[in-house]
């Protein structure tokens, strides 16, 4: 049995939002590792295993995606379609995390199974309050916690 902690998956282009997320899943205290892709087409073969990223055990599922939609080669839609497309990928979760506020795309995202779209932050800060309310709510489920956490000193 894999005793690793869930991997957290981000597909996102902007170099600036990787930095800004991987600093507020650290200010949150959510240890899960994250694996990075840059375009659509990465964020495919990621998923499917293909190409580099065959190898599962430096590759491994996530558990949970942020998308962006707006990459290059295949947009976050794309992805979308093509991963609900794949039965055995229903249980992982995908949040939209994006600059598009527009209602349409949240509609589209939501009925192409997205289970979460969020306009991305416009400061640190209020991005590490989302992660700190998603750990919240992990850490309230029962046994099979998929995130990892710092244990914290009293």
């Amino acid at each position: 049995m894999n005793s690793s902690p869930p991997t957290i998956l981000l597909v996102e282009d902007n170099e600036d939002d990787v930095f800004m997320m991987r600093r507020a899943l650290r200010q949150a205290d959510v240890l899960n590792p994250l694996k990075v892709v840059t375009d659509g087409q990465q964020a495919l073969d990621y998923i499917s295993g293909a190409r580099e990223y065959a190898n599962r055990e430096q590759h491994p599922l996530p558990f949970i995606i942020f998308l962006d939609l707006k990459l290059p080669y295949l947009d976050g839609f794309e992805i979308l379609s093509w991963m609900r497309r794949q039965r055995t990928l229903d249980s992982i979760v995908v949040i939209v995390l994006t600059s598009s506020g527009e209602p349409r795309d949240q509609e589209r995202a939501y009925a192409m199974g997205a289970r979460s779209y969020l306009v991305k932050p416009p400061t640190p800060d209020k991005l590490t309050a989302i992660f700190q309310s998603l750990k919240s709510f992990w850490l309230s489920k029962a046994e099979d916690l998929p995130v990892s956490t710092q244990a914290t000193s009293s």
